[in-house]
């Protein structure tokens, strides 16, 4: 399950709310139910949480049809689950945009309460990446994202941009609120947390390390890039860790296996508690995006507040309101985007220079606990979402 959709759940729950979280399978990760699936899915609870899974496994590098397949899969039987459980409320979380069909049906047909969660614009973010170009495929998502607005009785964005953007499709303001992903403190700000141990990494060496999807909105050649950078100035003290899974995985390692990067390691991804252990090792979080505007104010990545919450500076190679966010507390680089030699010395900079890095690390953890603790969102989320009655 998604840390974001867990710890929103169990807030609910410490408000004696009843939840029933419906969910795919995905690879790399687990719900925690053991028993077997029955006609494609299992049904059990997990510390209170009733989870009901479908045996739908769903992974960054399915090629698109396959993983259009899959969305539409996935929300037809949660249709099904619409029609069949007793509930007064129906939320649903997108990415894709497809999530947003489940709350359409309870919406009209059950009469039901929908609030509908934005984590990115669909269909302007695949559009904008060229991932999607067909204009009919664009229509129909675009008059679903207009039918999953207009059905939701409340909405939440993950930033600003995302706020704006359903705003634009003729939502009233008073309809959206902004509630971004939060810092697991109880997780990364932890003293009793010992240093993972990677014979890949010495002592010695400064490591910058990226956690998430290596897919193409990602755009990790921009890292592989700096790495060769490195590697023309002579640095050899400057280690890079890719962490994670994706489309894109095989190609970034062939690319530094065939160009010799000694100075990038890659890793599969990992559980938040030994990413916990790695983040306490590292020296910098890189929070990459490939160079789309529609990026700069529509994302709020997971990665970012996870190196917040461990107290690392943070380098950000593209603009938007992280940018922002980074200048104004001081706690890390914003950088433009595609400028490798840019990217690569500072990098140095921040090896050689320590104390200002320890310095933007405080920082870090200053504005996690003060503007993104997990715990303070969670309530505003819970006091949005269950608020008010039916328009």
């Amino acid at each position: 399950m998604g840390i974001r959709s867990y710890q929103m759940s169990k807030a609910l729950l410490r408000e004696n709310h009843q939840v029933v979280m419906v969910c795919g399978s995905y690879i790399g990760g687990h719900t925690g139910l053991k028993c077997e699936f029955q006609n494609g899915v299992r049904r059990g609870f997990i510390e209170d949480l009733e989870i009901i899974e479908f045996d739908i496994s769903y992974s960054n590098s399915d090629n698109f049809l396959k993983r259009f397949r899959k969305f539409f899969l996935f929300a037809y039987r949660s249709v099904k689950v619409v029609f069949k459980e007793n509930y007064d409320l129906i939320f649903a979380t997108s990415t894709p945009l497809t999530a947003g069909i489940p709350g359409i049906f309870g919406r009209w047909l059950r009469q039901k309460t929908f609030v509908f969660e934005v984590r990115d614009l669909w269909p302007e973010l695949p559009k904008a990446m060229g991932v999607i170009t067909n204009p009919i495929i664009l229509t129909v998502m675009s008059l679903l994202e207009w039918a999953s607005y207009k059905s939701a009785h409340r909405l939440v964005g993950l930033s600003p941009g995302i706020c704006e953007g359903v705003i634009s499709r003729g939502i009233p303001k008073s309809q959206v609120s902004l509630v971004p992903n939060g810092c697991d403190l109880e997780i990364f700000d932890n003293d009793s947390i010992s240093s993972a141990e990677m014979p890949e990494i010495s002592d010695q060496d400064f490591l910058a390390v990226f956690t998430g999807t290596h897919g193409q909105a990602n755009g990790l050649d921009a890292v592989l890039d700096a790495a060769s950078k490195l590697k023309e100035l002579g640095e050899e003290e400057i280690k890079i860790l890719l962490i994670g899974a994706g489309k894109l995985k095989t190609d970034l390692q062939y690319r530094a296996k065939s160009e010799c990067f000694d100075n990038v390691v890659f890793k599969d991804p990992v559980p938040k508690d030994e990413l916990a252990k790695i983040l306490k090792r590292a020296d910098l979080g890189m929070q990459i995006l490939a160079n789309v505007p529609s990026f700069y104010y529509g994302t709020s990545p997971n990665k970012f507040f996870d190196y917040l919450s461990a107290g690392l500076p943070v380098l950000n190679n593209y603009p938007g309101w992280l940018a922002e966010l980074i200048l104004k507390h001081k706690c890390g680089y914003a950088i433009e985007p595609d400028n490798p030699d840019l990217f690569a010395r500072t990098l140095i900079d921040a090896k050689n220079n320590r104390l200002k890095l320890k310095m933007m690390g405080e920082n870090a953890k200053d504005l996690a606990k003060n503007s993104f603790d997990r715990s303070s969102l969670s309530s505003e989320w819970v006091d949005w979402v269950t608020e008010g009655k039916k328009r």
